[in-house]
């Protein structure tokens, strides 16, 4: 069960820098819901919820997001103290860190790029192969990997408990101040799913402003919903329907979705489609940071993808123009943010 929280009562408590797009809705939408053809449907398919969802058994307190926010910006989630949450996920650079691969305590870096953390409420299973059931469950992968923050849960508890404000922390948002991995867990998540995406030209857009997005962006949200395909994995408001999908570039032992169903031939190579929210700020892109520019995407989608069983029906050869290219890169500015999401650090309890 989901418990769906105002954007207008997470604006009040949420620090200045977590800018939220507020916008009118009757009800929440399905991501993966099957947009109408004509016009206003399609335009109205994509307008932001005005609630984010909370599980109901983590629902919503500002103590809890508080306590959250402290602990994701800490380095003392990582054993040397030079690491954080806030490491690979930068609230300047959308959420996410800029680079091709993660990088966390072992220098040689991880396998997989960082996500965006943005409308991350709004998704599960999480991870680039889904390993994640929900946010809870996402917080002491990075925190234990070696490759990451490198720390053990024992340890961590300990730092934690030898400091009078964590432990005030907690006792503000559980009722007393013990300090235990679920509540770690809780926590995090609380303040992670507040990570909303910032209103972009292209929400002034459908809501009424023609003159929000040029003509050229126009067409490309056609070209998007039309001869492009990309809304049959992109869709709904954050531009992703949460779904797997091979596109035809993975290769090797780099089978993603796959590892956990090694029987079924489409999820061979499948990744999660990611949000597009300000996706022209957060280059390179791909699970593995293998395409550097948009530019190059729509190519790698124009081409087709490798043709083997696992490949999504919908990727295949567009033949699109160089107008139309022109045309779908000026429509995926128009979901950057109009001001970056940057919030300070906390003050950490030390």
């Amino acid at each position: 069960m989901r418990l769906w929280v105002s954007l207008t009562l997470l604006a009040a408590v949420l620090p200045v820098g977590l800018s939220l797009a507020l916008t009118p809705a009757a009800a929440p939408k399905d991501n993966a819901q099957e947009p109408a053809k004509d016009p206003a449907t399609i335009r109205a398919s994509y307008r932001r919820p005005d609630v984010v969802p909370f599980p109901s058994t983590n629902p919503y307190s500002e103590a809890k997001s508080a306590l959250g926010r402290m602990l994701f910006f800490d380095p003392l989630l990582s054993r040397s103290k030079t690491h954080s949450c806030a490491s690979c996920h930068k609230p300047s650079l959308s959420w996410a860190d800029g680079l091709p691969r993660a990088i966390g305590e072992d220098p040689k870096g991880l396998p997989i790029r960082s996500p965006t953390l943005i409308d991350v409420a709004f998704f599960e299973p999480l991870g680039w192969d889904g390993k994640f059931k929900d946010l809870e469950s996402v917080a002491f992968g990075p925190i234990l990997s070696p490759m990451n923050l490198n720390m053990t849960e024992p340890e961590l508890i300990a730092r934690l408990a030898a400091i009078p404000g964590y432990v005030d922390a907690f006792n503000h948002a559980f009722g007393d101040g013990a300090i235990t991995r679920p509540r770690i867990e809780q926590s995090l998540a609380t303040f992670e799913r507040s990570i909303v995406a910032g209103e972009a030209p292209f929400d002034r857009w459908i809501k009424g402003d023609e003159s929000a997005i040029s003509a050229s962006a126009k067409q490309g949200f056609e070209l998007f919903n039309g001869k492009g395909r990309c809304s049959s994995c992109h869709s709904g408001p954050s531009f992703s329907d949460g779904s797997f999908q091979d596109i035809g570039t993975a290769k090797g032992h780099d089978i993603g979705r796959g590892r956990f169903f090694p029987t079924s031939a489409k999820l061979k190579y499948a990744f999660k489609t990611p949000t597009l929210r300000d996706v022209a700020r957060r280059a390179p892109y791909m699970h593995d940071g293998s395409v550097a520019t948009l530019e190059d995407v729509i190519e790698l989608y124009n081409r087709g993808g490798i043709e083997r069983p696992s490949r999504s029906p919908d990727i295949r050869p567009l033949s699109l123009t160089t107008d139309d290219k022109k045309d779908l890169i000026a429509f995926l500015q128009t979901l950057t943010a109009t001001a970056p999401p940057v919030a300070g650090i906390p003050k950490l309890p030390r």
